[in-house]
């Protein structure tokens, strides 16, 4: 399909801005008569489609929404386009206009057709997705934030859990087979975690996962994903990446490990760790035969030595 490329952003104008809402002041009390404007912004809230529960913070000027990796707003659904539409946030008010997207961008289930202003508890739809207008508070804020953390993250090595992790496998596998777009994976274990366990007891065990957590959010770019999908197994998805690329990511990733010593309270405890890589390929046909060569690859760092790098 043939989609718009992303427009040049324009700023609102005197005449855009009338007979829009005004910016909602909250206020707070620290003590009996003594209240101040407390910090607040306007955020989109996805309530249905993949990205359900995250809050999209609105800053002030234009974002584009889309499917592109370098939108403003990024939503992974075929049925959004690169470009979809463009939300401005000017002078208290806030609007939306369609870009000449595939599907169009409807305000409370009506197709819009012009710039249209929008109020707090409107709702968005863009493909797959609806998205809530609210002003937030930054209590509130945490709030939606806490939630969605305790749904969706492992609370040991702060990663996406093993479901949303899977999740988005799908869902990104579906994109890149749908628009011929290159995608990796890395699947990634742990050498000897076992014995970690046995010999200086879970509560190390757990520690080196919180460790290796941190290392590989590290290494990761913005748009990678990682998640824990047992127990110190992890999968981490490439948007947008060949083997070539997933191979030195991969590489590092595995130094940074291998590198630094975890320090316990009982010593110092060196932690080394194998990979599996794989890019899809025309004969993938689903993602689970994507998963099992990265798998399969895994398998042969492991039985070559380990603290190695191999590619499915």
């Amino acid at each position: 399909m043939t989609e718009k490329p992303i427009p040049e952003r324009k700023p609102l104008t005197a005449e855009t801005t009338q007979s829009l809402p005004e910016m909602p002041t909250i206020v707070s009390s620290k003590s009996e008569g003594d209240a101040e404007a407390a910090p607040a912004e306007w955020a989109l809230v996805a309530y249905a489609g993949a990205a359900l529960g995250r809050v999209f913070p609105l800053p002030v000027g234009p974002s584009i929404v889309g499917r592109a990796p370098e939108s403003d707003l990024s939503l992974l659904d075929g049925e959004v386009s690169r470009s979809h539409a463009q939300i401005l946030v000017q002078a208290g008010h806030v609007q939306v206009e369609d870009l000449g997207s595939t599907n169009g961008t409807r305000v409370n289930g009506e197709l819009i057709q012009a710039l249209v202003g929008l109020r707090a508890g409107d709702r968005l739809a863009i493909g797959g997705h609806v998205l809530k207008l609210v002003f937030l508070d930054p209590l509130e804020r945490a709030f939606h934030e806490t939630l969605l953390d305790l749904s969706t993250k492992d609370p040991l090595t702060g990663l996406a859990n093993r479901g949303s992790v899977l999740a988005e496998f799908q869902n990104r596998f579906g994109l890149s087979l749908r628009y011929d777009r290159p995608l990796s994976v890395v699947v990634c274990d742990l050498d000897h975690f076992k014995s970690v366990n046995d010999t200086y007891g879970h509560g190390a065990g757990d520690f080196v996962l919180h460790v290796f957590g941190e290392r590989m959010l590290a290494t990761l770019r913005e748009a990678d994903l990682a998640g824990r999908i047992g127990g110190e197994e992890f999968l981490t998805i490439l948007p947008e990446t060949d083997l070539a690329g997933a191979g030195p990511l991969a590489e590092r990733l595995r130094q940074a490990v291998a590198s630094t010593p975890i320090q316990l309270p009982s010593g110092i405890l060196n932690i080394t760790c194998s990979l599996g890589i794989a890019e899809r390929t025309a004969a993938d046909l689903d993602a689970g035969q994507l998963l099992a060569r990265a798998d399969a690859a895994l398998y042969k760092a492991k039985t070559s030595g380990r603290n190695r790098v191999c590619q499915g």
